[in-house]
């Protein structure tokens, strides 16, 4: 907020979103509609099915269960802003909107980022001592895994969103993105960003390097311990098992490398813009259908709901 004498400001700021590409609009709005439409679905079914399915029952799914519940939760921070954008001439919106909608976003964003990081622990533990793997993933362990991936991300998001609601804006700003990320909303700061800025970035470090050291610990042991099996089908079925992990992991952290490594320029604004659909938008539709494709559990499952949807029609 900024006060000027006694009379206190509340700051809009104009989302430019994909504006500056008018014969698009549409086209996008479809695009990003049936995506929007595909995730919802798609994560819900999966959710259903892992309930409803005994097979399903295991602690991999429960941690699916999970990862799908907040892509799910996820999608509508971000996705009808974006459409509303593209069907309406007054792209504003308000500050209190704005860091609202960064600290859900970074809730579900962080706590995807340990979801993640506990499930490839989880496929260390099944390969590499699948005689223990009972007794080492308990009932215990994976609900304190669960429940301190969602409290890690509030806590950052909180912290995230308590500085930045420590700076003073402008009444008007110009915000060249569709989300408000926490670059966006500092660039537009009147104030020294500085403090917010420095721990966001060591947020953001931390939070990558330790849950990137533990995946690529636990795979670099997982492919060491299927190395040494004698059988080649027994290799096969065990890569198979992580192919889907492996994926959902690589497309994550990958797009959120990269958003890190474009450079701050003018001219890479329209790649920051793709890079940050792809993690907001196509991600949260992605990891039902990678998971769902590869199982014929999951696949027989969605096959009998929707021949019972069929038949009560």
């Amino acid at each position: 907020m900024l006060s000027k004498g006694n009379q206190s400001i509340i700051p809009t700021f104009i989302m430019l979103g994909f504006s500056e590409y008018p014969g698009l609009q549409v086209p996008l709005f479809l695009t990003f509609l049936s995506t929007y439409t595909v995730t919802a679905v798609g994560n819900l079914d999966m959710i259903i099915i892992i309930r409803i399915n005994p097979k399903l029952h295991t602690i991999m799914y429960f941690f699916l269960s999970h990862l799908s519940f907040v892509d799910f939760c996820y999608s509508p921070v971000v996705t009808p802003k974006l459409l509303e954008n593209l069907i309406v001439e007054d792209r504003t919106i308000s500050f209190s909107s704005c860091t609202m909608q960064f600290c859900l976003a970074c809730i579900f964003g962080v706590t995807e980022t340990f979801m993640l990081m506990a499930m490839a622990y989880d496929r260390f533990v099944a390969v590499c001592n699948p005689l223990l793997y009972t007794t080492t993933m308990s009932q215990k362990l994976c609900v304190l895994l669960v429940a301190g991936s969602y409290t890690w991300g509030v806590v950052c998001s909180l912290t995230l969103t308590y500085f930045l609601l420590t700076l003073f804006y402008c009444e008007s700003s110009i915000i060249n993105n569709f989300i408000c990320d926490h670059s966006v909303i500092i660039s537009v700061s009147c104030s020294d960003p500085y403090i917010s800025q420095m721990l966001c970035f060591i947020v953001a470090i931390f939070n990558e390097v330790s849950s990137l050291m533990i995946i690529f610990t636990s795979y670099v042991f997982i492919f060491i311990t299927v190395m040494k099996m004698p059988s080649t089908s027994g290799r096969h079925k065990t890569f198979s098992t992580c192919a889907s992990h492996l994926t959902s992991i690589t497309i994550f952290h990958g797009t959120i490398l990269s958003l890190y490594c474009i450079p701050n320029s003018k001219t890479s604004w329209l790649i920051v813009k793709v890079a940050s659909v792809f993690y907001t938008v196509v991600i949260p539709m992605l990891n039902p259908l990678i998971y769902s494709l590869r199982n014929k559990d999951v696949m027989d499952t969605f096959r009998k709901l929707v021949k019972t949807k069929l038949l009560f029609q």
